[in-house]
């Protein structure tokens, strides 16, 4: 099992630190889903440090969600030591992540994210005064590199290592490339190979075949999924069910999806309110309907609620008139050939 400090996980699979989506109401449905680390969204260390109510509010941790991964960016030395040591001290989160992947360029033009990619005597500076100010285990998040001619995450796996890190994670991607193209999980396996710390592999992962092809082609210690849960988080379960016993547990029928889909807006309704919580839950429901036979028609109307009520009623009607309408043509022919 993946074991971080004196942290062990049920088993290797880790929810990505996602920006918009990994708060408390979606990470408990990660938990409950059996997910063995969930890692909480990436939080500014001067905005810890400024200590803004909005900010303070992105470090509560419920305790359902243990073991907990919280992350924080940030290019200042002084200002990143002081947010850790408020994670570490007035939180009760398990693990402080330092963010080294984030593309952004209001976040690189800070020094900070992946712009450390560039320098390894910049990351084990940094690091070490982390590791040496706090008590809960430090963990950093990369990407394999600025761009294609700067790919240095071997050097800079062994300077956190070194730095007295506890675990790396590594997304198969430049920073160059995005989120596009292919992750190129070789450093992956590089990686692992250099360091005796627990390496977390990230990237492509989209199915639970693609996390058992990860751990056995890398030999990491544990994979990260992150864009494949939007709105799937039977994608995390499903995952821990196939590596652990081979088995591959069929997709969920829509009124499952519906019904984990309000828990997640309720859940988020008393976290942020109404107002906010509808508008940001928009974007979930329209992964949560993904893949499901005519959503297209009640996409445009849920971009528009503002109410749960109005959106717990689109949804159940959308999911009782599937059952009025029957299986399709195609779905009657796969029956009929099957008989």
């Amino acid at each position: 099992m993946l074991k971080i400090g004196n942290i062990e996980m049920k088993n290797q699979v880790v929810l990505a630190p996602m920006a918009g989506v990994c708060n408390p109401a979606f990470r408990l449905i990660a938990k409950e889903f059996g997910t063995g680390l969930v890692c909480a969204e990436m939080v500014s260390d001067k905005a810890i440090v400024h200590g803004n109510k909005r900010t303070r509010q992105m470090l509560f941790v419920d305790e359902r969600e243990k073991p907990l991964s919280l992350q924080i960016v940030g290019g200042d030395r002084q200002s990143l030591v002081e947010a850790a040591k408020v994670v570490d001290k007035e939180t009760n989160a398990d693990i402080i992540d330092i963010n080294m992947g984030c593309p952004v360029p209001k976040i690189t033009k800070c020094d900070a994210g992946a712009r450390w990619l560039l320098n390894p005597d910049k990351i084990y500076e940094m690091v070490s005064a982390v590791v040496d100010a706090v008590e809960k285990p430090v963990t950093v998040k990369m990407r394999i590199g600025w761009d294609s001619e700067h790919i240095y995450v071997v050097e800079n796996a062994l300077a956190v290592e070194r730095a007295g890190g506890q675990a790396v994670s590594v997304h198969g991607r430049t920073r160059e490339q995005l989120y596009t193209g292919t992750a190129d999980w070789s450093h992956i396996k590089n990686v692992k190979e250099a360091i005796s710390i627990p390496v977390i592999g990230n990237g492509d992962v989209a199915t639970p075949e693609d996390a058992r092809r990860m751990l056995d082609e890398t030999g990491c210690d544990g994979v990260m999924i992150g864009r494949a849960a939007l709105g799937n988080p039977w994608m995390l379960y499903r995952t821990i069910q196939y590596l652990s016993s081979g088995e591959l547990l069929p997709d969920p029928e829509a009124e499952e999806k519906i019904r984990v889909a309000i828990l997640h807006m309720d859940r988020l309704v008393a976290l942020k309110g109404e107002v906010v919580a509808v508008r940001e839950m928009r974007k979930h429901l329209a992964w949560y309907l993904k893949g499901l036979k005519g959503s297209a028609r009640i996409k445009d109307v849920i971009m528009e609620g503002t109410k749960r009520d109005e959106m717990v009623h689109i949804l159940e009607n959308f999911v009782s008139q599937l059952h009025q309408e029957g299986p399709s043509d195609a779905e009657r022919a796969v029956a009929e050939n099957a008989s």
